[in-house]
């Protein structure tokens, strides 16, 4: 009971607003068990006054007021049930968002942690097991409460002594709920782990079909896939046998109550000691008795299954986002124009659980006009730089700072809508391609998304598909190139306008004609802001202002292509097999330029 309770408290702050209804449900729920009880009582006056009598005069009176309280109990039922379907719906819809908007805000390693199936499953299934905890529960429970207290009561008005013979039986519900509660728990959650499994080996395979194919691994993920999902059939298996067992212990008992009432019944009828409709009165009232008593050992077993899913959602919120906003932002946010100059100061940086530092104490500057190139082996820390710059984590040690203001006293929002980021993998979001540079900034016009795609060069052959700007592309598309895609990307990254524009990797995957296309644009873009192009791709650093060197995540070299090739440190031998025209500094192709 004590992860229910903790379960309980954790979410049941989110029925806020909508508790004024919840109170009216429950509300509902007694007025109709109150409408049960009443037609019961007037079954027994119709059977003594009217059918033992024979008396048509008798029944139409009990028979009026049993059809009007017949109406107002559906009535009054409809608009409980109605209500409560409308008010858990509302919470699961509160409880997801408020997940969702948590999960967007964890760190990229939060991700790399998780399989993306499992994080689906704990925003569907599992958001869902909450709700039948908080909400339906809570109704669950008053409703069953008081209705178990309702009949006993009238059953114990008829006959208390023949009451309390028949609810000597009534502990082993809760007794026999306890005793299942465990197994099901226990399997509940093995299930939701085994939903969560399914779902990512199906999603990954599906997004890794090409590969499946080529390598003919169908039947290696057929086996995956067979393998979890033996895994859900097993703690589905385990969990339905243990509802069943109770399900089926408690048809016993039910019949051993009503056997009891019968055979007692029916001496007290013997003994002239009670009417038949009070025995059919006192039965009902016991038949309506049990169903509650039962629903209360069975929300048991299912608060219990659902904290299975609340500490598999506790697990996500209890993660926290690796940066904050300040509580007091600094000067920009008050309308200071930002100029865009960028600069590290002693940073260092270890990424959370490794065993290692992926940058140790670097320093630099690059200002507005500036094109700085940062390249170095792989692994050597250069896609830390964007991560710290775009503020997906703060620095362990030192600061990153926009304009002299570390980035820590500036609103994550703010600071990327100043600073753009182009990421080495191309993110295409499922719609049209006016949408994909449109998300660069909401409310863009179509004048100015068309002019981003310019700048992009991507607007020639936009314009030459057959629905334009209106092509429907996803990821995984076909409907582009590689070079086409990371094209679009780029003008999504221009159309923010950002002082700050950060491309990793942009040519990555890309042959010699698509590179020469995503980055013949850079020459126009320069100007105005400060930009920072990450990449292995060194055709590119003869036409940067400045070369920064990475390697062992220090700054090892920092000059212009030439000077580092005159040094013959690392830079030069990351250059050693470059093309002589290019090495020397002269372009191969006059289309590379990136001269102003």
């Amino acid at each position: 009971m004590r992860g229910v309770k903790e379960a309980f408290a954790r979410f049941w702050p989110l029925t806020r607003g909508d508790r004024g209804r919840l109170a009216l449900v429950v509300a509902c729920v007694i007025v109709a068990a109150l409408a049960e009880t009443a037609s019961i009582l007037l079954f027994a006056q119709l059977t003594d006054e009217a059918l033992k009598a024979g008396s048509l005069a008798a029944f139409w009176g009990p028979a009026g007021a049993w059809l009007g309280v017949a109406v107002v109990g559906a009535l009054v039922g409809y608009l409980g049930n109605s209500l409560a379907v409308w008010t858990a719906e509302r919470f699961v819809l509160r409880l997801r968002a408020s997940v969702f908007r948590h999960v967007q805000d964890l760190p990229p390693d939060f991700f790399q942690r998780h399989r993306q199936g499992d994080l689906v499953e704990r925003l569907t299934g599992d958001v869902e097991a909450i709700e039948q905890m908080v909400v339906s529960g809570v109704v669950g429970t008053v409703s069953a409460v008081f209705s178990a207290v309702l009949y006993a009561g009238a059953a114990f008005w008829l006959r208390w002594d023949l009451a309390l013979a028949t609810f000597v039986l009534a502990p082993l519900f809760l007794v026999a709920a306890r005793r299942f509660a465990g197994r099901i728990k226990e399997a509940a959650q093995d299930e939701r782990v085994a939903d969560g499994a399914i779902t990512s080996v199906v999603e990954e395979s599906l997004g890794n079909i090409v590969l499946t194919q080529a390598y003919n691994r169908r039947s290696a993920e057929e086996r995956r896939l067979h393998r979890e999902a033996r895994a859900w059939m097993r703690a589905s298996v385990r969990g339905a046998r243990a509802s069943e067992m109770y399900e089926q212990f408690v048809e016993v008992v039910e019949t051993l109550c009503v056997l009891a009432v019968i055979g007692l019944g029916a001496w007290e009828i013997s003994q002239d000691r009670m009417s038949l409709g009070q025995l059919l009165a006192f039965a009902a009232f016991i038949g309506y008795l049990y169903p509650p008593i039962r629903s209360l050992g069975q929300l048991g077993l299912t608060l219990t299954a659902a904290t299975a899913g609340a500490e598999r959602l506790g697990e996500i919120l209890d993660e926290r986002p690796a940066v904050a906003d300040p509580a007091e932002p600094s000067r920009p946010v008050a309308g200071r124009p930002v100029r865009g100059r960028v600069s590290f100061h002693d940073v260092s940086f270890r990424y959370p659980g490794a065993a290692g530092e992926s940058l140790r104490e670097v320093t630099f500057a690059a200002d507005p006009d500036e094109l700085i190139l940062v390249t170095g082996p792989s692994g050597a820390g250069k896609s830390t730089l964007s991560k710290l710059l775009t503020r997906f984590y703060d620095p362990t040690a030192g600061a990153v700072c926009l304009d002299g203001i570390p980035l820590t006293d500036l609103p994550v929002e703010f600071l990327r809508e100043n600073v753009a980021l182009l990421p080495q993998h191309t993110l295409v979001l499922r719609g049209t391609i006016r949408e994909n540079i449109a998300c660069g900034r909401p409310g863009a016009s179509d004048r100015e998304i068309e002019d981003a795609a310019r700048e992009a060069a991507a607007h020639d052959f936009i314009t030459a598909l057959p629905d334009g700007y209106d092509t429907a592309v996803a990821p995984g598309t076909a409907a582009l190139s590689g070079g086409q895609l990371q094209r679009v990307a780029l003008a999504r990254a221009l159309l923010r306008r950002a002082p700050v524009l950060v491309l990793d990797e942009p040519t990555a995957g890309l042959d010699g004609p698509a590179a020469r296309q995503v980055t013949q644009p850079l020459r126009r873009l320069r100007a105005g802001r400060t930009t920072l192009l990450i990449t292995h791709d060194l055709s590119l650093a003869p036409h940067a202002d400045r070369v920064l060197v990475v390697d062992g995540g220090r700054l090892v070299e920092t000059g212009t292509h030439a000077e580092l090739l005159s040094r013959g440190g690392t830079y030069a031998r990351l250059a050693a097999p470059l093309p002589a025209a290019v090495a020397t500094g002269r372009s191969a192709d006059d289309t590379l330029s990136l001269r102003v």
